[in-house]
């Protein structure tokens, strides 16, 4: 997976380098946090403080463009962004053991004997 940054500015009223890249890939589509991970590195960044707005692939081609936002601090990302833009971009690790702790409690309701009937 290669990245190549295609356009950059900085954007000193907000805080923010805002970022056009490209990345050409040999298999699917990258997740967003190994482009996340790759741009950080690339830029001299935090993986924390980038934000992947929107990433498009076109079919059959091997390669996906997108626009990120780099900000300085963590609170000025928060204040900045919509919150479903820094939904989108957290870790779903965490949302993944929230449903395994629901699919465990739901075993146990149906656990329960049936009364007879009269």
């Amino acid at each position: 997976m290669d990245i190549k940054v295609l356009e950059e500015k900085k954007n000193p009223l907000l805080q923010r380098r805002e970022v056009k890249f490209s990345v050409s890939h040999n298999l699917g589509t990258p997740s967003r946090e190994e482009i996340k991970a790759k741009i950080a590195a690339y830029l001299n960044s935090r993986p924390e403080l980038v934000i992947i707005e929107r990433m498009r692939s076109e079919f059959g081609k091997r390669e996906t463009r997108g626009y990120a936002k780099i900000y300085e601090t963590v609170e000025r990302l928060k204040s900045v962004e919509a919150e479903h833009i820094v939904q989108r971009n957290e870790k779903k690790k965490e949302a993944k053991k929230e449903g395994e702790a629901a699919a465990a409690e739901a075993p146990k309701a149906e656990a329960k004997p049936a009364e007879p009937k009269k």
